[in-house]
């Protein structure tokens, strides 16, 4: 900062004062000694102290009215926005020094203005470069800024300006997972996408920032981890099977030629017979995943739907009970709605907080599972629906994907999500017709 000067401009206007009462008396003495009347001494005075004081005052006065008008456009320029009005620096007074800080002042909103384009040119870059589908809205719902893949994702034409709802309309999938008021997967054609959304203020206004990530890259790499895996599980129980069956049959030979040890023989079928059966258990329940049929619709009333596997597992329906129907086929629906429940109970989900909803939703069916267990990781979230993986020891690995395949076969959509206060709730909307 610059270090002011000494202040003038007082002592400026104070000596021209002095001098012109000065030259004044001066001349009301001389004028005094050729006449005594007081009214040719008053106008004789004023006639010298009026131009005096003029050619006294003129300069600082100018300068200081020009230097002032000045001061006062660069002002408004500063409150339109405009920093690049620099004034020219004249004197040594006051006035100067305030000239002085007025140009610092401009260099520095100048500085100031030129990295904070530069940084909005970087994030308008990084953003519009992003595979990240990035909204932003306002309380009111309506977009106020949309990057170039969520125009991709969303809509070709200009988002900016237009209502949320009235982009998702189309999309119901979409639509619900908009609706969620947690971070969810959805599917739009054949990628799948991790939405999430974050609350923040802007210029005192609340604003919802929406973030969808494209997943599928990521999911194609797991899948196909997910199914070496799937090989060294069924490697491992071939050989877990198969290396007993080969000792077996070695003892069976071995009791063959020892008669006194013939009994023995019906213990090792027994044996060979249960490993087999284990076997053909274990490959039916990987088959079941790969040779799911098309679903076979009738109609079937949701009430009665859910009293059939109440019976089989219990969990509790909310209020108000559905009261309409669906053309769907019963046995997969009851066997996806089985498959949510074991899971529900395999997190640990007490049998009270597991509830079971059915409500009419956007020309379908929405049936909602939540339950209050251990929940899902974000991790776990992204690879739930990846067939054969799982976290729990000797799990399959298929209950939801084979629940997301039936569900998809009726022409519907799986969705997962957290569950406000603990635990994970699985909806799947079933639409009226396929």
């Amino acid at each position: 900062m610059m270090v002011p000067r000494r202040r003038r401009l007082s002592r400026t206007i104070a000596i021209a004062v002095v001098v012109d009462l000065i030259a004044v008396i001066a001349a009301a003495a001389v004028i005094a000694q050729y006449t005594r009347q007081p009214f040719v001494i008053a106008g004789a005075t004023a006639a010298a102290a009026i131009p005096l004081t003029y050619l006294l005052l003129r300069g600082p006065l100018r300068r200081m009215r020009a230097n002032l008008s000045a001061l006062t456009d660069g002002v408004r320029g500063f409150a339109d926005g405009d920093f690049s009005l620099r004034l020219r620096v004249t004197g040594d007074d006051e006035i100067t020094d305030l000239i002085a800080f007025y140009n610092e002042i401009g260099a520095i909103l100048r500085t100031q203005r030129n990295e904070s384009m530069q940084r909005e040119l970087l994030f308008e870059t990084v953003l519009q470069t992003t595979p990240l589908s990035v909204i932003l809205t306002t309380d009111g719902d309506r977009v106020v800024y949309a990057n170039r893949a969520a125009r991709d994702l969303f809509a070709p034409d200009r988002l900016e300006g237009r209502r949320l709802n009235e982009v998702l309309a189309p999309a119901p999938a979409l639509r619900e997972a908009f609706t969620s008021e947690r971070d969810a997967l959805f599917a739009a054609g054949s990628e799948t996408y991790h939405l999430s959304r974050r609350t923040f203020f802007l210029n005192g206004r609340e604003h919802l920032l929406w973030i969808a990530n494209r997943l599928t890259p990521e999911l194609r790499r797991q899948e196909i981890e997910v199914w070496k895996r799937a090989i060294r599980v069924l490697n491992h129980e071939l050989n877990n099977s198969l290396a007993p069956i080969r000792s077996l049959f070695h003892s069976a030979r071995v009791i063959r030629d020892r008669p006194e040890q013939l009994h023995r023989l019906d213990e090792i079928n027994d044996a060979v017979e249960e490993r087999l059966d284990y076997l053909q258990r274990f490959l039916d329940g990987y088959s079941q995943f790969a040779r799911l049929p098309k679903p076979r619709r009738e109609e079937v009333a949701w009430s009665a739907l859910l009293d059939s596997v109440q019976r089989i597992m219990p969990f509790r329906i909310v209020e108000p009970r559905p009261s309409h129907s669906s053309k769907v086929d019963p046995a997969q629906i009851e066997q996806v709605l089985i498959n949510l429940l074991k899971n529900a109970s395999d997190a640990g989900s007490p049998i009270g907080e597991t509830e079971v909803a059915v409500e009419r939703r956007a020309g379908g069916s929405l049936l909602v599972v939540s339950d209050r267990g251990e929940g899902m990781s974000e991790e776990t979230m992204i690879r739930a629906l990846l067939p054969f993986w799982s976290t729990r020891a000797g799990g399959s690995g298929l209950g939801l994907p084979l629940c997301a395949e039936i569900i998809d076969g009726h022409g519907g959509h799986l969705r997962i999500a957290h569950r406000d206060g603990g635990g994970s709730v699985v909806s799947c909307w079933i639409p009226d017709e396929a």
